[in-house]
């Protein structure tokens, strides 16, 4: 039989829009794991972040966070693998991020653990949102100046704001192609995300990692949004809840179910009865 490897995105796709994993999906791919399903996600979301949401689910395979910048363990937060600027690109994110301390943060490693750093600033409506979500996070934390913010290992930066405000950033860092620039709205809500990560680093490309590393013949991915259309082209199959973009709906295999209708996990689960 073939070996098939599973993965899905996390948010508008295997979470609800409450964000949160069901009871229902939690029970499901958790019995199917003990059965064998080989199954992961990928999220561009921190492994402490995804955690506080998906740390119930029982993965035996690594997870794929910060849009493929670090492989975790799911069941410990864990960073087993992680990518991070280099000197050269650290200088010049500076020099051409002068927008940053208003509208956003830089993802810092220290050993094995991560911080996220702010300055305390005039913020964009949406920054300053996140901001007040995160106070009570020891992880985030306040710098006096964009050199103080690129601390430790500097390994992801996120900005985010209203479209108008974020995409003329987006223009001017994705001519640089040593790193990767993601921009795209938010799911949950109408302000948009720019996030830019150490080259190859993007959800497929470390998917192909997995795959080869563990052996798997066939790939079968789950998603909604921009960032997973790069993983839907090299699947063997791609499929779209109900709820994703358009233009992720005419790249799938096929459309099912929305994401609050727990979707993803009833599709493994008919899967598994048919095999």
């Amino acid at each position: 039989m073939e070996k098939v490897l599973f993965v899905s995105d996390l948010d508008g796709t295997l979470m609800r829009s409450d964000i949160s994993l069901s009871e229902h999906t939690v029970r499901t791919i958790n019995e199917l794991i003990g059965k064998g399903l080989n199954f992961t996600y990928a999220t561009a979301r921190s492994i402490e972040s995804a955690r506080t949401i998906a740390g119930s689910l029982e993965l035996k395979l690594p997870v794929i966070t910060r849009n493929g910048a670090v492989l975790a363990d799911n069941n410990t937060g864990r960073h087993i693998e992680k990518s991070v600027f280099t000197e050269d690109e650290v200088k010049l994110l500076k020099e051409m991020l002068t927008e940053l301390p208003a509208c956003g943060f830089v993802s810092c490693f220290i050993g094995e653990k991560m911080i996220k750093t702010y300055m305390k600033s005039e913020h964009t409506a949406a920054f300053q949102g996140y901001i007040d979500y995160y106070k009570d996070d020891p992880a985030m934390i306040s710098k006096s100046t964009i050199d103080d913010m690129f601390c430790g290992e500097p390994g992801y930066v996120t900005l985010m704001g209203e479209k108008e405000y974020i995409r003329p950033i987006y223009e001017k860092v994705k001519v640089y192609q040593g790193w990767e620039s993601l921009f795209q709205k938010d799911t949950y809500r109408d302000e948009y995300w720019l996030e830019i990560c150490p080259q190859n680093c993007t959800k497929a490309k470390t998917i192909l990692k997995l795959k080869e590393r563990y052996g798997f013949d066939k790939l079968v991915v789950f998603g909604d949004a921009l960032n997973d259309l790069p993983m839907f082209s090299i699947a063997d199959e791609s499929y779209a809840v109900a709820n994703a973009l358009d233009v992720v709906k005419e790249a799938a295999t096929k459309v099912i179910g929305s994401n609050d209708e727990d979707a993803v996990a009833e599709y493994l689960s008919a899967v598994a009865q048919s095999v």
